[in-house]
């Protein structure tokens, strides 16, 4: 079995590659960035330039399955220019890839699984969503997850299972959220964000990248949420990476008008609320390893003597 990738060399897409050759997987990916490109035994580098339509089609020899985590980081301001960036980048890649697999043929290929967005729910401190609710969020987020999926539910056309992981606050030490979390947590400044009761579907990253391989080895299709079964308050994260760092939380909650007057339109991430569901990849047989947000971060950070690489971009990007 050979697995291509979109998006291989960033976070989700790492822990994929590894938990894929643990499982003795070959993976192809594509990469914008020609020096980027290397080739082994069981990992294959192909060039594309979705934004151009351009993409080598010898990336889909052998490959009986495809996982799309293509898409700008949603993680810097939005400015007009860089929320069109957003969009464009998630709809262009799989515009490429369909164009590409229109062009190549698809008959070898049984498995298209694409990363989504919890952020397709509506912001709600009661509600506690499953992947059948119709709500749309109004939000910027709210707008390119529903186009996004749009545009994944295209590739059912060509007859091989077509499935959506909503994914939610991924934790890792490697990258994404936890590092900037933890940086001022670190330095005695962590607090909450406003009241502090937001929801916060999170995820371990091996999880989430063991989830991606099970949907693909069980040949499964439709919506799933990338979430950990047991979601928990923005006051709750906080303390408990506190508590993992050996740091206490002396300050006062972060109120929401200072983190707009810093961020922008982008400070919506830190106070939207949604409470999400991982029932229906539970019932398809797949197993958490992480459960509860206490035992992930101690996984995450105890299991180095040396914490300090997790903070090191959160310390390249702000201190």
């Amino acid at each position: 079995m050979k697995v291509l990738i979109t998006g291989a060399t960033g976070l989700v897409g790492n822990a994929i590659v590894d938990e894929l050759h643990a499982n003795g997987v070959q993976v192809s990916y594509l990469t914008t960035r020609k020096e980027k490109i290397e080739n082994s035994e069981d990992f294959q580098g192909f060039h594309w330039n979705p934004s151009s339509r351009e993409i080598d089609s010898r990336c889909f020899e052998d490959v009986s399955a495809i996982i799309n985590l293509a898409g700008a980081t949603i993680s810097k301001r939005w400015t007009p220019a860089y929320k069109k960036e957003v969009l464009l980048s998630r709809i262009q890649s799989l515009q490429t890839l369909k164009s590409g697999l229109m062009a190549y043929g698809a008959k070898d290929i049984i498995s298209f699984v694409s990363a989504s967005a919890i952020g397709i729910y509506p912001n709600s401190l009661s509600t506690f969503y499953t992947e059948d609710h119709k709500g749309v969020d109004t939000s910027f987020l709210g707008e390119v997850v529903e186009a996004w999926e749009k545009e994944i539910d295209g590739f059912n056309s060509f007859g091989f299972k077509v499935a959506k992981v909503r994914i939610g606050l991924v934790l890792s030490t490697r990258g994404g959220a936890l590092p900037k979390m933890a940086g001022p947590i670190k330095y005695y400044a962590g607090a909450a964000f406003g009241s502090g009761e937001q929801w916060q579907s999170w995820v371990h990253v091996e999880d989430l990248a063991r989830m991606f391989v099970f949907i693909v080895s069980n040949k499964l299709s439709g919506t799933f949420n990338g979430v950990a079964p047991n979601p928990v308050t923005n006051t709750k994260l906080t303390k408990e990476l506190a508590k993992v760092m050996k740091r206490p939380i002396i300050l006062p909650n972060v109120p929401k008008f200072a983190m707009e007057l810093l961020l922008g339109e982008m400070s919506y991430l830190l106070f939207a609320s949604q409470r999400v569901s991982s029932k229906r990849i539970e019932k398809k047989g797949f197993v958490f390893s992480h459960l509860n947000i206490c035992k992930a971060l101690e996984n995450l950070y105890l299991k180095d003597a040396d914490t300090s690489s997790a903070l090191s971009s959160y310390k390249k990007e702000y201190v």
